[in-house]
């Protein structure tokens, strides 16, 4: 009898995991990802009155395609670009500003090409973008910073980092700032001066942010994001056919919003999407589906492509 108990305590876990969770990789994919929208979250607490921008894709006139910049944070005194660089183990630098990053439990020391220099290009890419959306900045105004918050970084001769990168220990004693952001971590901004003329430029900023390529994102059960492209759905044919109309063109947003459960095996979500509006007048729409139905995705920086249950989503937004 108590065998028999352990069996089916055995069986239902396995069920319960495989219906509500992924597998490994979904740490893999989402912890980049993850840490973006957490220093994100924190940056906005830090300096009152900031937005942060996740994962911009900016058009780049001279390679034909889209430059990604991890965040773009906009101050009243100005705007940074930031890499977030999620590293763990202990690093240094080489005589070329590479990172040499060594795991501490397998001792396998990965090459990092120069982020201080990746940052630094990405600086006149969002700058020319701005303009060309008629958002002309004074020189300056736009600075860069690389931000490492992974509590595992370990620097190697921190004093041999430029001024540019935020350490895990510089990153975790930055205070909130209510006075001028100028003589904070936020160097080289240009001080515009007038009250006015800084919140013209501000408003114009978040305008056209708001409003620039992003990638797809997925919101996981957990506390995790996915940042990357949205290939298709995959599960049953009459569950494709409802969500036929959950496509990029005509579909801005899409979450899940309950579980109901008939047995294990039948077990269906409610799935809400709000159509393309450009008009302010499309109402948000709600289809039931298999909670097994699953959201394809290819992942930023990884070559592999993922599949999520919508039993483990919350919500999944999709670029223009």
């Amino acid at each position: 009898m108590f065998a028999a108990v352990i069996c089916v305590l055995f069986l239902l876990c396995f069920l319960l995991k495989s219906f509500f969770y992924e597998d490994d990789t979904l740490d893999l994919a989402s912890s980049h990802s993850s840490a973006l929208f957490t220093v994100a979250k924190r940056l906005e607490k830090l300096y009152r009155g900031s937005k942060a921008y996740v994962g911009i894709q900016i058009p780049d006139p001279d390679s034909a395609s889209r430059k990604n910049i991890d965040l773009v944070l906009v101050t009243n005194q100005g705007v940074v670009v930031i890499s977030v660089k999620n590293l763990s183990g202990f690093v240094s630098t080489d005589k070329d500003g590479n990172w040499l990053c060594t795991d501490g439990k397998h001792h396998k020391t990965d090459l990092v090409p120069n982020p201080v220099e990746e940052a630094r290009q990405l600086v006149p890419i969002l700058e020319e973008y701005l303009e060309q959306r008629g958002v002309v900045l004074p020189e300056g105004y736009v600075s860069f910073k690389v931000i490492c918050p992974n509590p595992n970084f370990r620097s190697i001769h921190a004093d041999s980092f430029p001024h540019e990168v935020i350490t895990y220990d510089q990153w975790t004693q930055l205070k909130p700032e209510h006075g001028s952001l100028y003589s904070g971590w936020i160097k080289g901004v240009l001080h515009v001066g007038k009250d006015n003329m800084k919140d013209s430029i501000v408003e114009k900023l978040n305008s056209v942010l708001s409003t620039a390529p992003i990638s797809d994102r997925l919101e996981i059960k957990g506390n995790r994001y996915v940042l990357g492209e949205f290939i298709e759905f995959k599960g049953k044919q009459d569950d494709l056919q409802t969500l036929g109309k959950i496509k990029r063109s005509k579909v801005s947003h899409m979450s899940v919003q309950k579980i109901s459960m008939f047995g294990l095996a039948h077990s269906t979500v409610q799935v809400l999407y709000s159509p393309r509006d450009y008009h302010g007048t499309s109402k948000s729409e709600e289809v039931t589906v298999r909670s097994h139905t699953e959201v394809v995705f290819q992942p930023q920086n990884s070559t592999k492509v993922r599949k999520y249950k919508l039993s483990s989503i919350i919500s999944m937004s999709l670029s223009a």
